[in-house]
C-alpha cells in the first residue's frame, strides 16, 4: 500500500511534539533518507568439520556448570534437567546445590511495584555528541553516555536489582484475563524492568558519537558496529543490549531465568540500524539486505532474552493523534516492522504520551491497539519508584526516564526517584555539559 504518512507531515509532527519538551523519550529530527549502504553481514561462521568429527554433546562436567549457571540466574528447573540422567558423586551434589538454592527463595510480595527504567541509545563519543551544535541540547537531555549506563547497572546489580521482563510478571490466562505471576527471587532482591526506545540508530544521529547498528559478530553474538572520530570501524558493546548481555554473562544472578529487557523501536529510519523501510528507501539498492540482516539480528535478540516492543512506526503522539492517523501508523509498522521482529504485546507509548490518565482503558484507541495484539503498555513517570495498573485485558506500567534531564531533576531534590537505584554524582559522566 501507499504510506499515507508523507515526509514532510512526519517531520512537522515530530518537531511540533518536540517543542513540547516531554521527557519521555526525544523526537529524533527527521531528514530525508540518503543512500546507506551498510556492512554487509551474514550468518556466523559454520563449522567445517563433519557431523560424525564432533562432540557428542556436552559431557558431564559442561553440564554441572551449566546448571550452576541457570542457579545462579534463578532458573531451578533448568538446572534439575540440566543435570537430567547424571548421578555421579559431582552431579549429585551440584543437584542438592540446586535444591537449596531453590529452598531460600520467596514469591515477591507485590508485582504492582515493580520499577521499570529506560534509556534511549548510549553515547560512545560525548566529545562528538556535546560538539555545541544544535543537537547537543538534546543528546544532554535525553540521553546518558556509555560510561554513565555501565556504572548504572554495576549499581543496580550491587543494590539486589534483579532484570525481569514482563511476561514474568502477568499474562494473559486463558479467557483473556490480565493475571499477575509468581516471581521466585531469593530475601534481598527487586525485581526491575529496563528497557531502551528508538533502537533504530538513526540518521541524524550519524557521526554524533554513537553507535550505527546492531550486527552479529563472527562468534555468533549480538554486537555493536561503531565508528570512531577518525572512521575506525570497531565491533563491540558500544549500545544497550550488548552491554547487558556481557554484564550478565559476568553476573547470571543479575537476570531472572535469562532476562534481559524491552527494545522499543519505530520504522521511519528502519529498524537496529538497518534502513528497512520499503515506504521511505523503495529506491535503495540495498534494502532486502537490510532486511534480511536486521531479521536475523531481530531473532537472535530474541534467542537470547530481549523482548522487542512498537514504539509508533512514526513515532507519534497517541495522546493527540486522530484515531485515523494512528490507524496509518499502525498498519506501517504492521507492514514494515513486525515481518522483522516478530509479533509482540507490547507497546512503549512515544514521548510517554498515553491514551488515557489514571482511569483505566476504554474507548475506540484502547480497541484498535488492542485487536492489533497490545496488552501491555508503557508511558512514563519519573517522580514516583513504580506505578502498575492491572486492567481485565491489560497491564500499565510507567517507566523512569533516565537521562540528562532527570539527572538535574534530582539534584534540584525534585521529588527525587533515582536515589533508590544509585547516586547520581556518583554515575553522572564529567563529560556532560553544565545544564542551562
Amino acid at each position: 500500500m501507499k504510506n499515507p504518512v508523507k515526509r514532510l507531515t512526519v517531520t512537522t509532527a515530530l518537531l511540533a511534539v518536540m517543542a513540547l519538551g516531554l521527557s519521555g523519550c526525544q523526537t529524533p529530527p527527521y531528514i530525508p533518507p540518503t543512500q546507506y549502504d551498510p556492512t554487509s553481514i551474514g550468518s556466523a561462521p559454520q563449522s567445517m568439520e563433519l557431523p560424525s568429527a564432533t562432540a557428542e554433546g556436552p559431557t558431564e562436567e559442561d553440564r554441572i556448570k551449566e546448571a550452576a549457571r541457570l542457579t545462579a540466574g534463578y532458573d531451578y528447573a533448568a538446572a534439575t534437567k540440566t543435570l537430567s540422567g547424571l548421578d555421579s558423586e559431582a552431579a549429585t551434589a551440584a543437584k542438592a546445590k540446586i535444591a537449596a538454592a531453590r529452598s531460600k527463595t520467596v514469591v515477591w510480595t507485590d508485582n504492582s511495584k515493580i520499577p521499570h527504567l529506560f534509556v534511549h541509545s548510549l553515547i560512545v563519543d560525548p566529545k562528538r555528541a556535546f560538539d555545541g551544535d544544535d543537537r547537543e541540547q538534546g543528546y544532554a537531555d535525553y540521553m546518558v553516555t556509555l560510561t554513565e549506563f555501565k556504572k548504572m547497572i554495576t549499581e543496580l546489580h550491587k543494590r539486589g536489582f534483579v532484570l525481569v521482563n514482563p511476561d514474568d510478571i502477568a499474562g494473559l490466562d486463558a479467557s483473556g484475563k490480565m493475571k499477575y505471576r509468581d516471581i521466585h527471587l531469593p530475601k534481598g532482591k527487586t525485581p526491575l524492568v529496563l528497557s531502551e526506545d528508538d533502537v533504530s540508530y538513526y540518521e541524524y544521529m550519524d557521526g554524533d558519537g554513537f553507535a550505527t547498528k546492531l550486527m552479529i559478530d563472527a562468534d555468533g553474538k549480538v554486537k555493536n558496529e561503531y565508528r570512531d572520530a577518525e572512521g575506525k570501524k570497531h565491533i563491540g558493546a558500544y549500545d544497550m543490549p550488548p552491554v547487558i548481555d556481557e554484564f550478565v554473562a559476568q553476573h547470571p544472578d543479575f537476570s531472572y531465568r535469562g532476562a534481559k529487557g524491552l527494545l522499543a523501536l519505530t520504522g521511519y529510519n528502519g529498524v537496529l540500524g538497518y534502513r528497512t523501510s520499503k515506504s521511505e528507501y523503495a529506491d535503495s539498492k540495498t534494502l532486502d539486505k537490510d532486511i534480511a540482516a536486521a531479521t536475523e539480528v531481530a531473532t537472535a535478540l530474541k534467542k537470547d532474552g530481549w523482548v522487542f516492543a512498537s514504539h509508533a512506526w512514526g513515532h507519534i503522539n497517541m495522546t493527540t493523534s486522530s484515531v485515523k492517523r494512528i490507524k496509518n501508523d499502525m498498519e506501517l509498522w504492521d507492514a514494515e516492522v513486525r515481518p522483522i521482529l516478530g509479533d509482540t504485546e507490547h507497546f512503549i507509548y512515544p514521548f510517554g504520551a498515553d491514551i488515557s490518565g489514571v482511569p483505566k482503558y476504554s474507548g475506540e484507541k484502547y480497541t484498535m491497539l488492542k485487536n492489533d495484539g497490545f496488552s501491555f503498555f508503557y508511558g512514563v513517570d519519573g517522580t514516583t519508584p513504580y506505578w502498575m495498573q492491572q486492567g481485565a485485558g491489560y497491564l500499565r506500567q510507567a517507566r523512569i526516564n533516565i537521562d540528562g534531564l532527570q539527572f538535574e531533576k534530582e539534584k534540584r531534590g525534585d521529588r527525587p526517584v533515582l536515589k533508590y537505584f544509585f547516586d547520581v554524582k556518583k554515575v553522572a559522566d564529567p563529560q556532560r555539559p553544565t545544564a542551562k
